[in-house]
């Protein structure tokens, strides 16, 4: 599918919206605990996990079941098709699993369920630069514990894993691709693929911003998504990708869960709009960015799914630091260091 490059970067509508009224939430306070992990590759440790969260990610592939789902033979057929260089790690976890034709459909990431959730995310360009800096807001109990690094075809990778197999929410690989994405608003669903595992496979394979485009933009996309992609050398885009739609490249350095071809939420042009002005602010800096995105109404405190962590990934120096109110949790390629850390929402 050919890629389209708009003459006009579309921009949030400037609205004066209180920020008050995203600080309203009175959330439970509610805890969770993250872990940083080596795997290299998916083993019996990964089968434990799968096994105990299969419930889950049941409920993510097939939701309400609105239309048919694909046998595990199509699923298979569409990622040789699409991500042939996945497939060998593919047919290795389904080796895991064994014979369970559930489960490989699941594994596939082939045409799963609508969902709904806010994230923001921005590309920082000046001292210090560049950066992508990303809030992450989602239900805490049915996300992921894990921020990991793997090697699966020797390139290291350093993600925020998510569901049940190879996804990542937020990542970058040891040659400074760095990928981010939000959710476009949009609840259609089409014939194509989980958006974490092509964030997967663009981190496995590329090196490079225009390789990541190229291969976003052939690959079928199961629901609107919003994706950003940036490289060492400060080259970036952002993606506006969805069912059955020309995918749209543009300029754009804020990222909210929105597209122009969907009516957005109040808070996601509040989200977008707020992250805009900071980075046109020639007083700016990374260390400030950064601290707003721990404030409303980029930080999100909505009990149902507040701001998880904020990322800031740094592909010069192979590094992204993990980012709470009052904690900061610093990796690198080369001094990847397992461990825990809870937080307390609310």
């Amino acid at each position: 599918m050919p890629c389209e490059w708009p003459q006009k970067v579309h921009q949030a509508t400037r609205l004066a919206l209180p920020l008050e009224r995203f600080s309203s939430y009175i959330p439970v306070a509610m805890d969770k605990t993250f872990v940083t992990a080596r795997e290299d590759r998916p083993g019996e440790a990964w089968l434990s996990r799968f096994i105990a969260g299969r419930a889950e990610a049941e409920r993510w592939y097939f939701g309400q079941a609105a239309s048919p789902t694909p046998t595990a033979k199509d699923c298979r057929a569409a990622l040789l098709q699409y991500m042939p260089e996945l497939v060998p790690y593919y047919e290795h976890a389904c080796a895991l699993v064994g014979d369970d034709e559930v489960a490989h459909r699941m594994l596939s990431h082939y045409r799963p369920a609508p969902e709904r959730y806010g994230c923001s995310q921005a590309v920082w360009l000046g001292k210090e630069g560049p950066a992508l800096v990303r809030n992450f807001d989602y239900p805490p109990d049915i996300v992921s514990d894990r921020f990991e690094m793997t090697a699966w075809s020797g390139l290291r990778v350093i993600s925020k894993a998510q569901r049940p197999w190879g996804g990542c929410v937020d990542g970058m690989n040891e040659e400074g691709l760095v990928a981010s994405v939000t959710l476009g608003g949009s609840r259609t669903q089409g014939v194509g693929f989980s958006i974490i595992l092509m964030i997967r496979y663009i981190l496995e394979t590329c090196h490079q911003v225009n390789q990541a485009v190229e291969a976003l933009c052939r690959i079928p996309v199961a629901l609107s998504q919003n994706v950003t992609v940036l490289d060492r050398s400060g080259r970036y885009a952002t993606l506006f990708l969805g069912p059955r739609q020309r995918p749209i490249i543009s300029r754009l350095k804020a990222c909210t869960n929105h597209q122009r071809t969907a009516r957005p939420s109040s808070s996601s042009m509040a989200r977008q709009l707020i992250a805009q002005q900071a980075l046109e602010d020639p007083s700016m800096s990374l260390s400030r960015l950064t601290d707003l995105f721990l404030l409303p109404p980029l930080y999100s405190r909505r009990g149902s799914h507040p701001t998880l962590y904020t990322a800031v990934y740094r592909p010069v120096e192979g590094r992204v630091d993990y980012v709470w109110p009052g904690k900061r949790w610093s990796q690198r390629f080369e001094d990847f260091r397992e461990g825990e850390y809870t937080h307390i929402y609310g």
